[in-house]
């Protein structure tokens, strides 16, 4: 118990520090290169926090678990928007610009419907993987393309690091991508042996403490670039993770090996394109997330578990 508890608290310190370090690093990048918080977080944190699912969905399917790659992309959108975002605005309210709104919500509409449909009859093939590769590079290009006049101010920004040079920041990015996924392993095992020793079950075990953990990483910088007043990047990072799950995760895992899903898998398709619309429509109504709206995704999040729980979905 008591090593469970310490890695409890290691997960938790390397997840608070690496979130600071990643937001402070990607800040500095978009200030340098006159790219907006934003793409950023759509970018370089939704690539990074994405890199736990790409490995579970890669080696779930050369393990002939199709149903693992696709629900572990699926569970972790649904649970990025209803709880990574509902928890996000409700302690932070968070805002966007109109214009940057109607310029970033097509490409993750384009992939949340995208997935609904290759996915809907049961199977993701070589072509539909590489149809994924394609858009996904696409998307890389035009977002890292944009050039914008940054008026970003750091909050909070540790001295330590302070005058460092650009290729400093990269490995401050890097190095602290690695202690949000490091974190988070180590606070979900210990969660799960203590759970386990309380004779939990392993399936509430794993829709609860492991799709919590594989959540973290956007959880903590969301946090972190709400503190700080980049609301637009805690959005960015929701928007661009969802965006990686699908046309990277999925692009890569179906490159390389063919999906053939037996689970009936409809219900969780609608249910991750119908509350990535409803973020879409709570964002436009005030450009942005109020403290309600975050109420409203996490009781969206905490149904569908009750659902799954009792089987009705």
């Amino acid at each position: 118990m008591l090593s469970d508890i310490t890695q409890i608290a290691i997960g938790l310190v390397c997840l608070y520090f690496g979130a600071e370090y990643l937001v402070t690093g990607c800040v500095r990048v978009a200030k340098v290169f006159r790219i907006s918080p934003f793409i950023i977080g759509a970018t370089v944190i939704g690539f990074g926090t994405s890199s736990p699912e790409l490995a579970v969905s890669v080696l779930a399917a050369l393990r002939g678990a199709p149903e693992l790659a696709l629900g572990n992309v699926i569970g972790s959108n649904i649970a990025n928007v209803g709880l990574v975002l509902g928890l996000t605005a409700f302690m932070v309210p968070l805002s966007i610009k109109e214009k940057r709104l109607k310029d970033e919500t097509p490409p993750l509409l384009i992939a949340t419907f995208l997935i609904l449909g290759l996915a809907w009859d049961f199977h993701l093939g070589r072509v539909e993987g590489l149809i994924m590769a394609a858009l996904l590079i696409l998307y890389l290009g035009i977002s890292l393309s944009k050039k914008e006049d940054s008026e970003v101010e750091l909050k909070d920004e540790s001295s330590l690091f302070a005058g460092r040079t650009m290729g400093f920041q990269v490995i401050l990015i890097v190095v602290s991508l690695g202690l949000l996924i490091f974190g988070a392993e180590r606070l979900v095992q210990g969660a799960v042996h203590i759970a386990k020793g309380m004779g939990i079950s392993e399936w509430f075990i794993g829709i609860s403490l492991v799709a919590l953990g594989t959540s973290l990483p956007e959880i903590f910088s969301s946090l972190i670039a709400a503190k700080r007043g980049h609301g637009e990047m805690a959005i960015g990072n929701v928007f661009g993770s969802n965006i990686f799950n699908i046309l990277m995760v999925l692009g890569a895992t179906t490159s390389i090996r063919p999906l053939n899903i037996v689970e009936n898998i409809h219900s969780d398709l609608l249910i991750t394109t119908g509350l990535t619309c409803l973020l879409i429509i709570l964002i436009r109504l005030n450009n942005g997330l109020s403290k309600r709206d975050g109420l409203i995704l996490l009781t969206c999040y905490v149904v569908y578990l009750s659902l799954k729980g009792t089987g009705v979905t």
